[in-house]
């Protein structure tokens, strides 16, 4: 079975990898910080918005059971990419709007899906999405992983 990586900012990263885990052909997912500065960064540094790490969950799926672009589209409907270092009451740059892409055709099909969502209208304002290479990945804590399913919640707070 080929696998393939995606990597997905769409604010606090406990109720995205609780979606995007569900998805047929997902394989498995893990939270964790991504785009900063500092080395093996914590949950409370990064909480401090100096790391310039965004939460992210890294997806590992299955290419033939599920398409990265359908990823995207999963992507773009849990969270408001038109705001900028914020969902909701969560501000910060830990919580943009972004995507790490792990290759050229990742990148190409990311830009593609925002000039259509723009062209749309589907969104009030446009998109705010960055589209960066993938850097390194640090694994959240465990206590991160899988959250709200380890507490039996369907959602968070918000």
């Amino acid at each position: 079975m080929a696998i393939e990586k995606a990597t997905f900012g769409a604010g606090c990263f406990w109720g995205v990898e609780a979606r995007l885990s569900e998805l047929t052909g997902v394989v498995g997912t893990a939270t964790g910080y991504e785009g900063g500065t500092s080395e093996s960064p914590t949950y409370k540094d990064v909480c401090t918005d100096s790391t310039g790490h965004a939460e992210v969950v890294e997806v590992v799926f299955n290419p033939a059971r599920i398409s990265y672009d359908s990823l995207l589209d999963a992507f773009f409907g849990l969270h408001d990419p038109t705001e900028v270092n914020r969902q909701g009451p969560d501000l910060g740059t830990q919580y943009r709007s972004v995507i790490f892409t792990h290759s050229g055709d990742q990148r190409a099909a990311a830009e593609e899906k925002i000039a259509e969502l723009n062209a749309s209208g589907v969104f009030r304002r446009p998109v705010a999405t960055a589209v960066e290479p993938a850097q390194t990945f640090w694994r959240a804590e465990e206590y991160h992983q899988r959250y709200l399913e380890k507490r039996n919640m369907v959602a968070c707070h918000i």
